[in-house]
């Protein structure tokens, strides 16, 4: 068939999409794996515009590889992506940076959901800013694991785990009344008999109780203000992360520069779907 005559866009969809290798795609069209990896590199991938207007952004950033990872500012009302920054690290000033982009380009952006840096939410003292649910359990689990062996623990996952199926009122009761039973447990010390300071005795379930005693004013943003439809947790954005990684696997050894590409229409392809749809879960 020759590499000349070769179709990009065609080309690139069956690279991504359909998962196609070199050797396969060479095979294909008659030409060397080379020829493949250099038809790829000239594809420009289309850009598509989403209309200024109220969005509810939705942000996290995932990481492949090390140091690289990318942010991502997705509107909730439509699931579309609005702004990425492909990043080393992720910081609050970028975040910072990209709702001011956003807001720059004209959208309206009366609220946010994060999944739980600290300090993110002084940053906008304008917004509404929601704690994804989610990851408010899993910060619990992390401290008293998955299967806690104390009495009290236990008690403080099962409330923990009803933060997504209660209210705010409900919510509040369970986990002000535990806080009363167990006050003077979280408030044992032990003392070491090497050095004569002192700790306290049940570290971990101190570290779970004071996550949710700090963050509580942040969970249930959505619920204080229902007219605005803000979403409870990050999901949205969650499951779109999953999507792009399988993606990328299946091309695993490609340069960067050709993966960032791959993730440049992955997002942009989600600015081409009907509104409320958005990509793959």
């Amino acid at each position: 068939m020759g590499g000349e005559r070769i179709d990009t866009a065609k080309l690139w969809q069956e690279y991504t999409e359909h998962k196609q290798t070199y050797s396969q795609l060479a095979a294909k069209y008659g030409c060397s794996p080379r020829t493949i990896k250099r038809k790829l590199d000239t594809y420009t991938p289309p850009h598509y515009s989403v209309a200024p207007g109220k969005v509810i952004v939705v942000m996290d950033t995932t990481y492949w590889g090390r140091n690289h990872g990318v942010m991502l500012f997705e509107d909730t009302i439509t699931g579309k992506d609005l702004l990425w920054y492909f990043v080393r690290n992720e910081t609050n000033a970028l975040y910072a940076q990209g709702i001011s982009e956003l807001e720059g380009m004209g959208y309206e952006i009366p609220a946010v959901v994060f999944d739980g840096r600290k300090g993110l939410p002084m940053i906008f003292p304008d917004k509404k800013v929601q704690l994804c649910q989610f990851h408010q359990q899993k910060t619990v689990r992390k401290y008293i694991t998955k299967h806690p062996k104390t009495e009290a623990a236990m008690e403080l996952k099962q409330i923990v785990d009803m933060l997504t199926k209660t209210d705010k009122e409900s919510f509040e009761g369970m986990f002000g009344s535990w806080c009363a039973k167990w006050n003077e447990y979280l408030m044992e010390r032990t003392t070491d008999a090497d050095t004569g300071k002192s700790y306290y005795t049940h570290k971990k379930l101190r570290s779970a109780y004071l996550s949710v005693k700090r963050n509580l004013p942040l969970l249930f943003t959505w619920y204080d203000n229902i007219e605005m439809d803000i979403p409870n947790t990050t999901n949205l954005i969650d499951g779109h992360f999953p999507h792009l990684k399988r993606m990328l696997r299946c091309h695993n050894g490609m340069s960067r520069e050709r993966r960032d590409k791959l993730v440049v229409v992955f997002f942009e392809a989600s600015r081409d779907l009907p509104e409320g749809k958005g990509l793959p879960r």
